[in-house]
């Protein structure tokens, strides 16, 4: 295996190790909350004037599959709907306080895995730091590339 590849394959093993230390308390603090309501939840609430595009575009899902956590997350109380008054054909989402409690768990989650995670962090300069953000964006953009050769529009039904 090269040295790209082992990359590759590094980053996917870090990202499961992740998911996999963090899923437990997720599912416990956040009983009854499916992974893509909470990060719905977590897009609403970081962004004003989150609507079905924006947050498609943010969670990588298609809009339809947005309208569906949309819709389950209203009948839970978590967000409620508007319109501006100066037009009134889109329609926007915000939390409500119950959605803030949700949110504020998921918040207070992330601040304890950052916690446990900082003996890593407090040791790594930021010259290592600045080194492998802009190796992600390079990627990233790389990918962004890859896809619109494809012809995919990921951000779309």
């Amino acid at each position: 295996m090269n040295k790209e590849e082992q990359v590759k394959m590094d980053f996917r093993d870090l990202f499961n190790k992740m998911a996999w230390l963090n899923k437990t308390k997720m599912e416990v603090s956040l009983k009854g909350y499916k992974p893509s309501e909470v990060h719905c939840i977590e897009s609403i609430g970081r962004n004003v004037d989150s609507n079905v595009t924006k947050l498609a575009e943010s969670l990588y899902m298609t809009r339809g599959a947005i309208s569906k956590i949309t819709k389950k997350l209203t009948e839970k109380g978590l967000i409620e709907s508007y319109q501006k008054p100066d037009n009134k054909k889109e329609i926007y989402f915000r939390l409500t306080e119950q959605g803030e409690v949700i949110n504020k768990i998921h918040e207070e989650l992330h601040k304890e895995f950052q916690e446990r995670d900082k003996a890593v962090f407090e040791h790594v300069t930021e010259e290592q730091l600045d080194s492998m953000l802009n190796f992600m964006e390079k990627y990233s953009r790389h990918l962004d590339e890859e896809i619109k050769k494809q012809g995919i529009d990921i951000k779309s039904d």
